[in-house]
């Protein structure tokens, strides 16, 4: 059985290109636009391993992170944060919010179907 990855992003062209390289790399993809409808997905779905941005409007990452935390069930879910911010104390907040691991936007598809497959493991 596949891995099943959750990408929540704004951005249409990195959805477009996450879903691109995960399918390449043989994930099952699962998208979303933003924090609340990614916790949408995340009701009928259980995805392996999520993979969120930051930035982005009605529920940014962090308040994404931290409503999946509080969920008993996905606790464990790894989270990775894809973005561009590089800000020290984001990645911190990041961190305590929950986060897994944080990967800097541009990607290179390579290490980032690496970094699932470790979360995923």
């Amino acid at each position: 059985m596949s891995t099943t990855v959750l990408t929540v992003d704004d951005s249409r062209a990195m959805r477009d290109m996450l879903r691109h390289s995960l399918i390449a790399a043989g994930f099952r993809v699962l998208q979303a636009e933003d924090g609340v409808h990614g916790l949408e997905v995340l009701e009928t779905e259980t995805p392996d391993v999520i993979v969120t941005d930051i930035n982005m409007p009605r529920m940014d990452g962090f308040g994404f992170i931290e409503a999946v935390r509080r969920d008993e069930t996905r606790r464990a879910m790894p989270v990775l944060v894809l973005t561009t911010e590089v800000d020290v104390e984001k990645k911190n907040r990041a961190r305590a919010a929950g986060a897994t691991g944080w990967i800097v936007k541009p990607f290179d598809p390579v290490k980032l179907v690496d970094a699932i497959r470790r979360v995923a493991a």
